[in-house]
């Protein structure tokens, strides 16, 4: 079973930046892709970026250009840069990690964007 465990989240103004980070453990075999996914008030749950386990990186749309997604394999560790943070990326961001005995998720941390 792996666990995750995040950090970082906040309250940000509009056009500030945060950085989160997601550090896994556990028996990880059969590791796929590590990544985010966020959740807003209201809102199903959406994929915010991802990186598997050949480097592959993918984003959401609505991300592109502000969010990026970075994993240091050594530490077990996912990070998740935002810049140009806008309103409508407040939510609970959720870390994930694929792998072959199925998906841990992490508990998720709050960011909240004002305007």
């Amino acid at each position: 079973q792996v666990q995750l465990v995040e950090s970082g989240g906040g309250l940000v103004q509009a056009g500030g930046s945060l950085s989160l980070s997601c550090t896994a453990s556990g028996s990880i075999f059969g590791f796929n892709a590590m990544g985010w996914h966020r959740q807003a008030p209201g809102k199903q749950r959406e994929l915010v970026a991802t990186v598997t386990r050949g480097g592959n990186i993918n984003y959401a749309d609505s991300v592109k250009g502000r969010f990026t997604i970075s994993r240091d394999n050594a530490k077990n560790t996912v990070y998740l840069q935002i810049n140009s943070l806008k309103p409508e990326d407040t939510a609970v961001y959720y870390c994930y990690l694929s792998y072959m005995a199925g998906t841990g998720w992490g508990q998720g941390t709050q960011v909240t964007v004002s305007s």
